[in-house]
């Protein structure tokens, strides 16, 4: 059985697999490689994933969810109409998805993947993914930092030449650093840094923020549809001012019209605290490298990479322009493709080598003296670590007649125990004795899977030996199947259906946005089209598609116009409906 490479993203998520000596993509339904990580409830209960859910974050904002990914391993909940959704139960909507999909693609079941992780997820949100991909029926073979899978591909689609390199990972909703050391088939990731709350997201709110204050608006009075619309608009905005000297924003409130013209120099002015975190990632990432050595090159990978005000940051930093990555949507997802083709141990791969880090510091609580109240953290494996990784250290009693020791275990690089992630906890009994007399030696042993392994032998002779397993994965039975029989009950909108629907929703969508005698020609569009839809007219739907598709497109254009171009004020007379509102009657 076939093992895929899937990049859970925040904004898109992709499926690969090895297969014929290279990686291919899985493609959707809707014929695209890139299946948008968005999740809408519409009013008869079904789920719809993707780009149709996307387009009702407009519509239909309290019955949709998107970029939750950054949400994961937290308590948080989010309240999809009558519905309440943990960010790992609305991934394993996604992956359900994908895992469909593929499905289709490769017409045989697929129950076993490896999937990319931002590379600074700490243990929660690493058990949140592994939890969402039970949720949807998936074994999870690796869990894969995002700049490790492009770097790998990267490696294995160019055979460049031996050196280190710098991979910066700008995505929708966390940025991350590796810095590798590619020598012959061997790729050696050296160090790692990120943020898992930095992204794309963040300039969308930047230029959202600076819009409202342009115009005196305060954005959490505006109504949910209009608020949904500028962040869409904003997107769209920051993307094209790669290609244009400037974009605009509009936004219609009652009689009142709102507008801001964006520049380049104006985006690079709201960008610049977004960039400031960007730069001390960067120079965590360079300090926390093993190895000194040039960096021979930096590559960039992820959607918001692609931005020409980023581009133009690092040169600025660098005093080199930084190398744009092949297909840098995708190469996250091509590599964790060529990762699981690792994993079925492909013929063509077996030469193919790449070791990782560990990306937070591994301790345990412990004190200096006895009047200590607040234990800090004794680090056994560094952040950065070459992975594997194991080490050892001797801990002695601090009280007289003291009958235990019990170490509680840590992730994180805060000096206060309390400052960091708790994992899990040992205890060993020791014989009662003078204070400093008894010891215990504790091991950690970190694979390259994220496994932590902990054992404990005291001087007594008392050995406990553990895997550290967090609770938010490691459910009782009862509430895994619980989880599990309530995700697999939600039903996903038919195959078949998501083109129609797509198109449906963009119609509601563009009818949010406009007004006047173009909001009534997008009224008749839906009418006429969810009629169609709701008889199960197929051969309708199939010789009008096209038609209205074409219609949306150019409605799409007025949405988006500049009021003060020419071209927005065509006349709609001139476009042809083809007769399909005759249909109507």
């Amino acid at each position: 059985m076939a093992i895929i490479g899937i990049d859970l993203g925040t904004t898109n998520s992709l499926a690969c697999i090895y297969q014929d000596g290279k990686v291919e993509r899985i493609p959707n339904e809707l014929g695209e490689y890139k299946t948008s990580s968005a999740v809408s409830v519409l009013e008869d209960g079904t789920v719809l994933v993707g780009a149709a859910a996307k387009e009702r974050l407009v519509s239909h904002p309290e019955t949709t969810a998107a970029s939750f990914k950054i949400w994961m391993g937290t308590e948080k909940f989010l309240t999809l109409g009558k519905r309440q959704f943990k960010p790992e139960e609305l991934s394993a909507l996604v992956l359900r998805q994908l895992l469909e999909d593929a499905h289709r693609y490769l017409g045989e079941p697929v129950t076993e993947a490896v999937i990319s992780v931002p590379a600074y997820f700490n243990d929660d949100q690493r058990c949140a993914t592994k939890l969402a991909a039970q949720l949807a029926g998936l074994t999870v073979k690796r869990l894969i930092n995002e700049p490790s899978a492009a770097a790998l591909y990267h490696r294995y689609r160019t055979q460049s030449g031996d050196g280190q390199r710098m991979i910066v990972d700008f995505g929708g909703g966390t940025f991350d650093v590796s810095i590798v050391d590619c020598f012959e088939n061997i790729i050696e990731i050296i160090s790692i840094a990120g943020d898992n709350r930095l992204g794309g997201d963040d300039i969308d709110r930047a230029i959202v923020s600076y819009f409202c204050k342009e115009n005196r608006l305060v954005e959490n009075q505006l109504e949910p549809s209009m608020r949904a619309s500028l962040y869409r608009q904003a997107e769209t905005a920051k993307i094209a001012l790669s290609s244009a000297p400037a974009a605009s924003i509009s936004l219609q409130q009652g009689e009142t019209q709102y507008s801001l013209v964006l520049s380049n120099d104006l985006l690079r002015e709201l960008c610049q605290p977004v960039f400031q975190k960007v730069r001390t990632v960067i120079g965590r990432a360079i300090k926390d490298r093993e190895r000194v050595g040039r960096i021979s090159d930096v590559i960039l990978v992820g959607g918001s990479s692609q931005l020409t005000v980023f581009g133009d940051f690092l040169e600025e930093l660098f005093g080199r322009r930084p190398h744009l990555a092949a297909e840098p949507d995708e190469i996250v997802a091509l590599g964790v493709g060529l990762c699981a083709g690792i994993k079925e141990r492909a013929e063509d791969l077996q030469d193919l080598v790449m070791t990782d880090v560990c990306p937070f510091s591994l301790g345990v609580a412990t004190y200096n003296h006895t009047g200590d109240r607040t234990p800090h953290m004794a680090i056994l494996i560094p952040r950065s670590s070459m992975l594997p990784a194991s080490h050892q250290e001797r801990f002695y009693t601090l009280h007289d007649n003291q009958h235990g020791l019990r170490f509680e275990i840590y992730q994180g690089e805060g000096y206060f125990a309390s400052e960091n992630l708790k994992l899990g906890e040992v205890e060993v009994r020791v014989p009662p004795g003078p204070a400093g007399e008894q010891s215990a030696v504790v091991t950690f042993t970190y694979d390259i899977d994220g496994i932590l392994h902990v054992s404990a032998k005291s001087s007594g002779g008392d050995y406990r030996d553990q895997l550290i397993l967090n609770p938010n994965l490691h459910l009782t039975e009862e509430g895994r199947s619980k989880a599990m029989e309530r995700i697999q009950q939600i039903q996903l909108a038919a195959q078949g259906s998501q083109r129609d629907q797509l198109l449906l929703e963009r119609g509601l969508r563009l009818y949010t946005q406009l007004l006047g005698s173009k909001r009534d020609m997008v009224a008749r569009i839906i009418g006429f089209w969810k009629n169609l839809m709701e008889q199960g007219d197929l051969i309708g739907r199939e010789k009008y598609y096209t038609q209205i598709r074409d219609q949306l497109d150019w409605l799409e254009t007025q949405a988006e116009a500049d009021p003060l171009d020419e071209d927005f004020w065509l006349d709609e007379e001139d476009q042809d409906f083809g007769g399909y509102e005759e249909m109507e009657d």
